[in-house]
């Protein structure tokens, strides 16, 4: 049945009104309904919001490294350390490392661009500090409803946003109702804000609906996959902070590896890729596996016990493709709107600090009788706050790598270590991109095949005994959330061109090629594996993969990532 003819038997949904209704407990979210109620409560007056997650819980969807810089939610919640926010580890060294296959050369401290410096950080487990925020905005009366997947943007008569509708729970693998169907219900506000992350499924319907990315810059975006261990006590560094260049990367493709000792004999862990990569036999998860086994990372964690896993495409943040945020009746926040700082590795204080900008203006229009208009003020002030210009210092990074590493590391020097020194803070030049990354992909008769090392289940490890630990779980009996525009593509083109690079792009072993009984081929889809990282919607050189919102509830259930 489609939507429609569900809505015409089943209908009308019930609905909530809200001043603001939020889509996304993630740290962007969070931090608009909190600072929404704290201005409500300073100046005596009512502000009714509500934030929709997907996720199980709030921070079940979170991933990130992270090293999280506190400026942003010291300016929120002042006090946060007395009210025991889990930001326990203060970062006491930053270690950069080029690598060769065997061998590793530190970076001295003295030649350390700013952009990599940590001082005053810390590292965190980010899924728990969007829980201690949950707690927070909660406290403040703020009403949360998690395992609820917004999968509808709502529009009024004048084509207005007005809401968002979660979805249909009960549905069968047929799209038609079962027994335990439940019609979604219509979450309405003056105001609708999205802060789904990097890629988000209703933001990209904005984008294109109200034209906000229009004259700018092409989105950029990498895929980040991390792994949480548990070490020997005397491995333990609490607060080292170590990021790698160079091996396993051979070629002129972006990435590096990030390695971060917590407290409690634990050490989280990533490699991120660009996804402009061009060599399609090119394996994210792959390479990640092989980064771990060299030595200088294999010190950290050889002899510990891997206990978490998860993957999450990442925005490459330039202020040149930071699209408009704000549309009649909603605003873009966070990942969903690209704020994140690249070349610091860092996103977190950017998604507070444009939900807290964001809660400002919508306060100010909805005490002042406003409702669905564009709120101009929110944009106007990001323009103006140091976020900004944190972002406008660093927004040639991640483009300078695009010709080449040598003129990344050369032209990341010059711009990030040597102006400064001089007192320049922000470079007096600006790069552009021209393209999204999805074209990069060229036809795998043009590319060196790779081989990768089978894993040895103590350092590297397979993908679906990955998945396995990240707690992935969808109700089986429902409609696949990864569906394709045309069927015939995968084989017709992605294989016969690219050689089938959706088999190694997922991190998650959610596509494989397999033969029908006639030798044939055919795109098999384990939808049930997703840890909803959006590669596919990104990286798909066809751009025939459509990733829809499954049921609330699905997907990962991260613990302490």
């Amino acid at each position: 049945m489609t939507p429609q003819a569900i809505l015409e038997q089943y209908g009308p949904r019930e609905s909530m009104e809200y001043d603001v209704v939020i889509v996304g407990a993630g740290p962007a979210g969070l931090a608009t309904a909190i600072r929404l109620k704290q201005l409500a409560a300073e100046k005596s007056s009512d502000v009714s919001v509500c934030v929709l997650e997907k996720g199980s819980e709030p921070g079940a969807h979170i991933l990130s490294g992270a090293v999280m810089d506190p400026r942003a939610i010291t300016e929120l919640i002042p006090n946060w350390k007395e009210l025991g926010a889990p930001l326990n580890q203060a970062v006491t060294g930053d270690d950069v490392l080029f690598l060769s296959e065997t061998g590793a050369t530190r970076t001295p401290d003295w030649l350390v661009p700013r952009n990599l410096h940590n001082d005053g950080c810390y590292v965190i487990s980010l899924s728990n500090v969007v829980k201690w925020l949950a707690q927070q905005a909660e406290g403040l009366g703020v009403e949360i409803f998690p395992g609820f997947a917004a999968a509808e943007v709502l529009y009024d008569e004048q084509g207005r946003v007005k809401g968002v509708a979660t979805g249909n729970l009960g549905l069968g693998k047929d799209g038609k109702p079962t027994e335990n169907f439940q019609l979604g219900m219509e979450l309405l506000g003056k105001y609708t804000v999205f802060a789904e992350g990097a890629r988000g499924h209703l933001g990209r319907q904005l984008l294109e609906r109200f034209k906000l990315a229009d004259g700018k810059d092409p989105q950029s975006f990498a895929i980040g996959i991390k792994e949480l261990w548990e070490i020997p006590a005397d491995k333990a560094k609490p607060g080292l902070v170590v990021h790698t260049a160079g091996w396993p990367m051979t070629d002129d493709t972006f990435g590096g590896g990030f390695l971060y000792h917590l407290g409690d004999n634990k050490v989280t862990l990533g490699f991120v890729i660009g996804l402009d990569y061009k060599n399609p036999h090119m394996s994210p998860f792959e390479e990640m596996q092989r980064w771990k086994t060299h030595p200088s990372i294999r010190a950290h964690i050889e002899g510990g016990k891997r206990i978490g896993y998860g993957a999450r495409a990442i925005n490459n943040g330039t202020p040149q493709a930071l699209p408009k945020t704000v549309f009649p009746g909603g605003a873009l926040i966070g990942c969903d709107a690209g704020y994140l700082n690249a070349a610091r590795i860092k996103g977190s204080h950017a998604a507070i600090k444009s939900g807290t900008l964001c809660a400002d203006a919508l306060y100010e229009a909805v005490t002042a009788g406003r409702s669905h208009d564009e709120v101009a003020a929110y944009p106007n002030a990001f323009e103006q706050s140091w976020l900004n210009e944190e972002l406008q210092q660093t927004r040639n990074f991640k483009l300078w790598f695009k010709k080449g590493k040598l003129v990344g590391n050369v032209m990341t020097g010059i711009e990030q270590w040597l102006l400064p020194k001089v007192g320049v803070q922000s470079p007096p030049w600006t790069l552009h991109a021209t393209k999204p990354d999805h074209v990069y992909l060229r036809p795998a008769a043009e590319c060196a095949p790779i081989a990768y090392p089978k894993p040895d289940g103590k350092l590297s490890f397979d993908r679906l005994s990955s998945v396995f630990i990240s707690n992935t779980n969808h109700e089986e009996n429902q409609p696949a959330h990864l569906t394709l525009k045309n069927p015939t593509v995968p084989v017709a083109t992605n294989l016969a061109v690219y050689g089938g690079p959706e088999s190694r792009y997922c991190p998650a072993g959610v596509y494989e090629f397999v033969k029908n009984e006639d030798g044939s081929d055919r795109l098999q889809i384990n939808a049930q594996n997703c840890v909803h990282c959006k590669t596919c919607d990104i990286k798909d050189p066809t751009q025939n993969i459509v990733w829809v919102t499954p049921e609330g509830g699905g997907g990962p259930n991260y613990a302490g990532m």
